[in-house]
């Protein structure tokens, strides 16, 4: 008889795992195998009778979604007893919020009014469009001589933070944009027509932002038949890493499955650091009583990653947490050292201290990738980047540049989206601004064309070059077409601009191999694009740049990026008040609260030493003018008597060293469209969020 897929499990996993169809919450704890538990209860399900087809898992990650169907499909093979070479079954509605959402949107595309090529804006573009929105308005000639609005960007934050946490535009603003309030009603019916006015613009062309695939997913839950027929498509809903869920996304999994029947919830609320995104942890604290009959909560408490020593000083961290899931890690690994608290002088004697450790547990046997520095924000590591560079130990750094946030990338994608819907006016004038000779007047001539090639004549200098763009659109619109030999064209075309616009035009072609290469493992040129617009791969910009070639590295990362990662020895820099907590976000009691969970995913993220690091003195170049040249720091708050009890204070000194100072961005030029407004379901979205703009 083929063996159960729950096989190798502790007691606490297989209860979860063995659950029936009433709602379930469980509470997985760091290091726990939440991973294997989720992937052998899918299987289990399956193996069950439950349809494949039928299941639909959403987490926040590709990468997390086709790991966890592959594991379980690997499940199900042994299971099942199949041939070696037999594949597994498929588990095909495994995937992200965004990109599940835009899936069903595009499968009911003609019920809701929807035109099915529509595209999907990524954030860069999405601000670009709110730009134009706010100088079309004259909102940005009124910032200058009446009164400071918000950029573009902040606009787009805030709209953002509307629709994912379904909270009035006022009270967004006074609880998280307070320098945004605008200045009397005038300044509100402002911020209201400039989202009204970036709504329009995207229904005109046929545009989706990242918030729009899931509001509409929600809306489209609302209405009859379509809601029937979506909540009919899955006998099960599993959902990862529920803690980081936004209202909205908890409202679109309660709408899939009234009362909760067939919802499994996995996550860990100490962990919820994602705050700044708009997700609330108090859904999954709420979720159970939510459900009919309430959800039976299971907690996975066995850490199979960290010591002894770790998790005790892991537990006392969390233990000060205003509200938790009551639960107590244990650890079945041998013993280990206790981690270490260095209080040293300031930052220069922090980087010195922590780069001598990592040589010397290298030197120990210990290979640089199984060691890991984390801090709180990217320009912390400022100084141990120098470090390291001057004792040339090679390292990445991780929490920077997505991979089509590059210039490159934005191109070649522009150019798909615009073969794809013609409407896209943005990816329009982007592709227009690569041929040579066309410049702002011959722009502004090609936009009021309606960006259509045929009704547009060129400057004379950008003749021939234009001529080829429009062979190339010729075929990608064309019979011609095909995928994914489509971006093989695309790249030819754009090779000679790449050369001449970029002074590295080797390594960005490298890069465009890449996602060349990508391409080929998609079905369709709508689903490439749609694809790399909801969760773009990251880049090589992301890293501190080439580990010198070496065969060996360390990994610099932000706390936020090492969330679900790993490593023998882990180092945490400036474990201080106002870097942990950080300065910016000690407002409110719920910001200090996810500062803590923020330090306590990294104190978890160690297998086998940690080491936390206060540098006591801090130079700051904006003092001079006080007589002073540094500021004293304390220990971080979170690091109190409970918690100092379990660690080991080394004491070391070293010579105050001055730290660079990074040079700041350049701002990019907007360019304005005007709205209009179509109909559909997409005209629904835009009344239903214009009585919450008047709220």
């Amino acid at each position: 008889m083929p063996a159960a897929p729950a096989t190798e499990l502790t007691d606490e996993q297989h209860a979860a795992v063995a659950h029936g169809d009433a709602p379930l919450l469980v509470v997985a704890g760091a290091g726990t195998g939440k991973t294997t538990m989720l992937a052998a209860r899918l299987a289990t399900l399956v193996q069950r009778g439950a349809d494949p087809n039928r299941v639909l898992l959403l987490s926040f990650s590709r990468r997390a979604a086709a790991e966890l169907a592959e594991r379980a499909s690997a499940r199900l093979h042994a299971a099942l007893g199949l041939p070696a070479a037999a594949p597994g079954p498929r588990l095909p509605w495994c995937g992200t919020f965004h990109g599940i959402a835009a899936r069903l949107l595009r499968d009911e595309a003609a019920a809701l009014g929807l035109d099915p090529g529509f595209s999907v804006l990524d954030s860069a573009d999405a601000e670009e469009l709110m730009a134009q929105q706010r100088r079309a308005l004259g909102l940005a000639e009124r910032s200058v001589h009446e009164q400071r609005l918000p950029t573009a960007a902040t606009c787009l934050a805030i709209h953002s933070r509307c629709i994912n946490t379904r909270q009035a535009l006022g009270e967004v603003l006074r609880r998280h944009f307070p320098w945004c309030q605008p200045v009397g009603d005038d300044g509100g019916r402002a911020l209201a027509a400039l989202f009204e006015a970036y709504g329009q613009a995207k229904l005109q062309q046929r545009l989706l932002d990242y918030d729009d695939l899931l509001d509409a997913w929600w809306l489209a839950l609302q209405h009859e038949p379509v809601a029937g027929r979506l909540r009919g498509r899955f006998d099960h809903v599993l959902v990862d890493e529920v803690q980081d869920l936004n209202p909205l996304q908890w409202q679109l999994v309660e709408a899939l499955r009234p009362g909760g029947r067939g919802v499994t919830a996995v996550g860990d609320d100490a962990q919820a650091i994602y705050g700044f995104r708009g997700a609330a942890v108090d859904g999954m604290w709420g979720f159970p009583a939510r459900c009919s009959p309430p959800a039976q909560v299971l907690a996975l408490t066995r850490n199979h990653r960290s010591t002894p020593q770790i998790v005790a000083a892991s537990n006392r961290l969390i233990a000060q947490a205003a509200q938790r899931f009551d639960k107590t890690l244990t650890s079945p690994r041998p013993a280990g050292p206790r981690p270490t608290l260095h209080p040293v002088a300031d930052e220069a004697a922090e980087a010195r201290g922590v780069a001598a450790a990592i040589l010397e547990a290298r030197e120990g046997g210990l290979v640089l990738r199984r060691q890991a520095v984390l801090f709180r924000t990217a320009t912390h590591s400022q100084a141990l980047e120098l470090e390291l560079m001057r004792r040339r130990v090679p390292f990445v750094k991780f929490g920077g540049l997505r991979f089509l946030e590059s210039a490159h990338m934005k191109d070649v994608m522009a150019v798909l989206r615009w073969a794809d819907n013609p409407a896209a006016h943005l990816a329009a004038l982007r592709v227009a601004r690569l041929v040579p000779g066309i410049g702002p007047a011959a722009l502004q001539r090609f936009e009021a064309a309606g960006h259509d090639l045929a009704c547009y004549t060129p400057p004379r200098a950008a003749a021939p070059a234009w001529q080829a763009l429009c062979a190339l659109m010729q075929r990608l619109r064309g019979p011609e077409a095909r995928w994914p030999d489509d971006i093989g064209a695309v790249l030819q075309w754009y090779h000679p601009h790449l050369e001449r616009l970029h002074a590295d035009a080797r390594q960005r072609a490298q890069e465009l191999d890449q996602l060349a290469a990508t391409a080929s493992r998609q079905a369709s040129r709508l689903a490439f694009v749609t694809e790399l617009m909801l969760e773009p791969p990251s880049a090589h910009g992301a890293e501190a740049g080439p580990p010198l070639k070496d065969d060996d590295w360390l990994t610099l990362s932000t706390l936020h990026s090492a969330k679900g990662q790993e490593w023998s020895a882990v180092h945490i820099l400036r474990v201080v008040d106002g870097a942990i907590p950080s300065d910016l976000a000690t407002g409110q009691a719920d910001e200090i609260e996810e500062e803590r969970r923020l330090l306590y995913v990294g104190m978890t993220r160690a297998r086998d030493t940690l080491a936390l690091w206060a540098p006591q003195n801090f130079h700051v170049t904006q003092q001079r003018a006080w007589g002073g040249r540094h500021v004293t720091a304390l220990r971080s708050r979170f690091v109190d008597d409970a918690v100092l009890a379990a660690l080991d204070v080394v004491v070391a000194s070293a010579e105050p060293e001055r730290e660079p100072v990074a040079a700041p961005l350049a701002p990019t030029e907007p360019v304005p469209a005007a709205p209009s407004e179509p109909g559909g379901l997409l005209a629904e979205l835009a009344r239903a969020r214009r009585r919450g703009w008047a709220q």
